[in-house]
């Protein structure tokens, strides 16, 4: 967090040095990549940082006895003090071993989480982080963020956050400021956009946009653990840094748009 500061300048870098990079040989894209993964990093940085906060918190809040007790009426009210540092959430919960569930919003719901590709995970006693689905709770498009609850060695339970993909790119938005023509966003490890500056296009595969350039690109991002690519989608050339995260899995990917990207 600490490096956000200088995102300014490092983006007056950043944007003088992407259309060279474009034309230019290696030496001066290599330049450029120098500039921009700085700006990349603290981008990544951001949503990690959020994503671990999340996270530590439901482990904290899982470990105590009131949650372990499974009893909602005990639960909830620790449950509200923690969303209240979570900005980002679409909706907080508490799953049973059966995949019945709990949100702040709702209580106990008529919906089910057994079938969720994170829920065997979460069953076993692991954490999730970074699985998109589509809320059952909300029907908004979320990223799950949880942690299972063990009681004498035996899961009984697990704490969720569904994040708000829609919240989540306004946060990074306001907090880099950046120009029109700098697109940001993130691929899952199925290669969906799970994250994106415009809101339209997240949950969908890029590789399945129409853009042969960009479907080329979306494979060697998806290759690499980072690098430069450069692609064509909606009219306009595009040069962008990539890096991959440890934590979620996501490609994570800021470049420059020779339109406008934000509609």
């Amino acid at each position: 967090m600490c490096r956000l500061p200088v995102l300014a300048g490092l983006f007056v870098l950043f944007l003088v040095a992407l259309p060279t990079c474009a034309r230019s040989a290696d030496p001066v894209e290599a330049g450029f990549a120098i500039d921009a993964q700085v700006a990349l990093r603290a981008y990544t940085a951001l949503v990690e940082s959020h994503f671990e906060g999340i996270l530590d918190g439901a482990q904290a809040l899982a470990a105590t006895g009131d949650v372990q007790s499974g009893d909602w009426a005990r639960i909830k009210p620790p449950l509200a003090v923690y969303a209240r540092g979570v900005p980002t959430a679409a909706a907080i919960w508490f799953a049973r071993p059966d995949g019945s569930y709990y949100t702040l919003e709702k209580g106990l719901t008529d919906q089910n989480v057994k079938d969720r590709e994170y829920f065997p995970r979460l069953m076993a006693g692991r954490e999730v982080e970074g699985v998109l689905v589509v809320s059952r709770s909300t029907g908004r498009k979320s990223v799950v963020i949880g942690a299972p609850v063990m009681k004498s060695g035996k899961v009984v339970g697990a704490l969720g956050v569904s994040v708000s993909v829609e919240k989540l790119a306004a946060m990074v938005d306001a907090r880099l400021k950046l120009p029109a023509n700098i697109v940001f966003y993130a691929l899952d490890r199925q290669g969906r956009t799970a994250l994106h500056r415009d809101s339209h296009l997240m949950f969908e595969f890029p590789s399945e946009q129409g853009s042969e350039t960009l479907s080329g690109a979306v494979k060697e991002m998806r290759s690499k653990p980072e690098g430069i690519v450069h692609y064509t989608f909606r009219g306009s050339a595009r040069v962008a840094v990539f890096e991959v995260s440890k934590p979620t899995g996501w490609v994570f990917v800021l470049g420059r748009s020779s339109a406008p990207v934000v509609p």
